[in-house]
């Protein structure tokens, strides 16, 4: 039987792509809809300037949408992990893609199991469109703490100081 994604993991993705049920462009100009739908993981163009959705739809898609990323993880691990670093990885392919997990050090340290090293690499993928996001620093540092399995791994905001503390990365 194929693996799932955990509901702290659907609860994370959901919190951070927010349900929208007309379709909008994303922080990098991709077309979106629902819990984060762009269409280009199953090229259905059917996102576009002004598609609506009902929220059963949004489900819908989301369920559709995380099969693909559960399988790519799935696919590119070939260590034991637990449902909470399974769900992070998901979570992680579904912002990203799964091609970026496969190329990303995470993995690789991930299969040489140096989980704690791997669960480091989150935070440096928190670009888009060359500029960092303090939402997707927020996104990483939380997939990270659901890995980690740390209680109430969410992060609803940063310090005031998080770009000069995460410049580096």
């Amino acid at each position: 039987m194929a693996r799932k994604i955990n509901e702290s993991g659907i609860e994370l993705i959901k919190h951070f792509e927010s349900l929208k049920l007309e379709a909008y462009q994303d922080s990098v100009g991709i077309w979106t809809i629902g819990w984060g739908h762009t269409g280009l993981t199953h090229k259905d163009g059917t996102v576009h300037a002004g598609r609506k959705i009902t929220e059963d739809e949004a489900i819908a898609l989301l369920k559709q949408d995380l099969k693909t990323f559960e399988d790519a993880v799935e696919n590119c691990v070939d260590v034991d992990i637990n449902d909470n670093q399974f769900s992070a990885l998901v979570s992680f392919a579904f912002n990203l893609g799964g091609t970026n997990l496969r190329k990303s050090t995470l993995l690789k340290k991930l299969k040489s199991e140096q989980y704690f090293n791997a669960s480091k690499e989150f935070k440096k993928w928190s670009k888009a469109g060359g500029k960092r996001l303090g939402g997707l620093v927020r996104r990483r540092i939380s997939e990270r703490n659901l890995f980690c399995s740390f209680p109430a791994p969410i992060v609803e905001a940063l310090p005031g100081d998080w770009e000069e503390k995460y410049k580096d990365l």
